[in-house]
């Protein structure tokens, strides 16, 4: 590294394991070996001559140096990315808009936008990915999305955030039956969120582990086609299979309402673009529910 210069990926690495807590993490969410996150790590203390995090032994947290560099750290890596998006832009392309989407709602969200984006804004590039709920409020915190369609998002001063949809999920099974106290054979846990996970210790008290827990709905639903079973779906995706009779409304069993929410980042670059780009998203979730409620 020259003198006088911070390297950009050694604030990345900052950055990483600030947001995980794990040198270990960090290194996974950058596909590079820890070894690699630690040399990082230390070059750009003995940069700055300041400890950035506590080493623990359950992880790291950092230190009052880290804290304050941490805000600096987020405006250069994105000014870094904006500016290899903007340099790189095709010739008469004008915009770059980045949306994340909670991985269980990428099918339903995402092609629709896409079409939409390339109507509204022609001369715009479009960008697009699945995380975690979490991961994508981090992104966002970071500044490395401009847009995202999360669960349960976090107080973030720097988006507003707004309700987008509100959902309803609904324990299916292959089998006709009636809901049932403690460990179901078959139960696949669905894992919608911290929201979720509160109502159902609710509603199942006493169950504190689950045989087979999935995160992605689309898979869960395979699994349970497949070997027979239940679980929680959204009741949009899977009205035509119970129409059909493939799938089965377990009764007695409580549906729980969800709210899915926008976060927009307000220090954008282009806000009309932004803008645009946020209506083209309640568009597509106003058709996807209009085409849902003819279908049943």
């Amino acid at each position: 590294m020259k003198a006088g210069f911070l390297n950009i990926e050694h604030i990345r690495a900052f950055l990483e394991v600030g947001s995980t807590g794990s040198f270990q993490h960090a290194a996974d969410q950058l596909n590079v070996t820890q070894s690699t996150i630690s040399a990082r790590i230390k070059a750009l203390e003995r940069r700055l001559n300041r400890q950035l995090f506590h080493r623990k032994r359950n992880g790291v947290a950092l230190t009052t140096g880290g804290h304050q560099f941490h805000s600096s750290a987020v405006n250069i890596v994105r000014a870094w990315e904006r500016g290899q998006q903007v340099a790189t832009l095709p010739e008469g392309l004008n915009a770059f808009v980045t949306l994340g989407v909670e991985d269980n709602h990428w099918p339903r969200v995402v092609p629709g936008w896409l079409e939409r984006m390339a109507k509204a804004l022609p001369d715009g590039v479009a960008s697009a990915l699945s995380e975690h709920s979490d991961i994508l409020m981090e992104k966002l915190r970071a500044g490395l999305l401009d847009i995202a369609v999360l669960y349960d998002p976090r107080h973030c001063a720097e988006a507003r955030i707004e309700p987008l949809i509100s959902e309803e999920l609904v324990m299916v099974s292959t089998k006709p039956r009636a809901v049932q106290s403690g460990v179901v054979p078959g139960y696949v846990f669905v894992d919608w969120g911290e929201t979720f996970r509160a109502q159902h210790s609710i509603y199942f008290p006493g169950v504190f582990s689950h045989k087979l827990t999935i995160r992605n709905s689309a898979v869960a639903m395979d699994h349970i086609l497949a070997n027979s079973g239940s679980g929680y779906f959204l009741a949009e995706s899977v009205a035509p299979q119970v129409k059909s009779g493939r799938l089965h409304v377990v009764e007695g069993a409580p549906r729980f309402q969800r709210t899915v929410f926008v976060a927009v980042r307000i220090d954008v670059i282009a806000p009309k673009f932004i803008e645009t780009a946020v209506e083209a998203l309640r568009d597509t979730i106003s058709l996807n529910f209009q085409s849902t409620a003819r279908e049943r």
